[in-house]
């Protein structure tokens, strides 16, 4: 089983600064809109083409990553029913947050939404967060530099500058790989939503 956390960037400063009524969605309503997997992935495919596009290609789309088939591999029924959820349910909700303009049968991001920046920390159960990461690295490291001060670790071998360089290596190989996984994990980027 695997935790999900949603983050949420640019709007929250905007809502911030505003006391809680920006003129889009608050970081409460945002959530309640993403907590729906056809509107997250209806924004993703959105966000991807960055064009207008017409209500049945973003139903094939939604479908397919969905049941995790291939567009051509899809039943006309499992088109339909995404088809009428997009139309009857998820689309209007959407635009009444402002996330998208819903006109007939085409759909196109607002600027708004555009705008918007999230990405999902997928923890899987077998795995840390990286908040809990960086908290057990930075104890590692303060023992390390602890050691160092105390004279406990010995210099012989690897001298003090060697044990610091090591240290800030190893953040820095962290910090590379958690701003690429925020990259994959980013709503919009890479082929299938999360």
């Amino acid at each position: 089983m695997s935790t999900i956390t949603e983050q949420v960037g640019e709007n929250d400063a905007k809502t911030a600064e505003s006391g809680g009524n920006a003129t889009g969605p608050s970081r409460g309503e945002i959530f309640d809109l993403l907590s729906n997997h056809r509107r997250r992935y209806a924004i993703h495919h959105l966000k991807q083409t960055d064009k207008t596009v017409e209500l049945g290609a973003l139903a094939e789309q939604v479908a397919a990553w969905e049941l995790e088939k291939e567009i051509q591999g899809l039943t006309s029924a499992e088109r339909k029913r995404v088809y009428t959820s997009l139309q009857q349910t998820h689309l209007p909700a959407l635009e009444r947050a402002g996330m998208v303009k819903f006109d007939a049968r085409a759909i196109e991001l607002t600027e708004e939404a555009e705008q918007l920046e999230v990405y999902l920390d997928i923890v899987p159960g077998d795995s840390i967060p990286w908040g809990v990461y960086y908290l057990g690295l930075s104890a590692v490291a303060a023992a390390v530099m602890a050691g160092l001060w105390l004279e406990i670790i010995p210099t012989e071998a690897v001298p003090t500058l060697g044990w610091s360089t090591a240290v800030v290596g190893l953040f820095a190989v962290s910090a590379v790989v958690h701003v690429l996984e925020n990259r994959r994990n980013r709503l919009g980027e890479g082929e299938r939503p999360q």
